[in-house]
């Protein structure tokens, strides 16, 4: 058995907020996206303006998708003249969690207008809900 004093739980609850601020931090800085389905297939999209091709990388492992990528900054200046930039820029990753029906090794993806399109094809032999049944045999 383990004994704690009041002091214990002091520190963990100190830091506590920090953990969860970079949780947050890190959904707001990736980029938007949508998922959605139909008989055939689920898709994704996730807004990558200004990002190139070159610097996207698609995974899939398991039972999940991730992007990665980054963009990179352009730094202009001129003269005496300043400017301003409201845009993010630098790393960033999505990890979408596949259903059991995906076939993650048949995923395509398409960048267009700034939008990285991925489709993952359900396959069409699985098992219903509940997993494989066994056969039981007498010893």
């Amino acid at each position: 058995m383990v004994e704690k004093n009041h002091l214990s739980n002091l520190w963990p609850s100190l830091y506590e907020p920090f953990r969860s601020l970079t949780a947050r931090l890190a959904e707001w800085i990736a980029p938007p996206s949508e998922a959605s389905s139909d008989e055939n297939a689920y898709r994704i999209a996730i807004e990558l303006p200004g990002v190139a091709e070159d610097d996207i990388e698609l995974l899939v492992q398991d039972d999940t998708l991730t992007i990665k990528g980054e963009k990179h900054s352009e730094v202009e200046r001129e003269g005496r003249t300043w400017y301003f930039s409201e845009r993010q820029y630098g790393a960033f990753s999505r990890t979408f969690r596949l259903p059991p029906d995906a076939d993650g090794e048949k995923a395509e993806a398409e960048l267009k207008d700034g939008v990285l399109y991925v489709t993952v094809p359900m396959r069409k032999d699985t098992t219903p809900e509940g997993g494989k049944r066994v056969k039981i045999t007498k010893a």
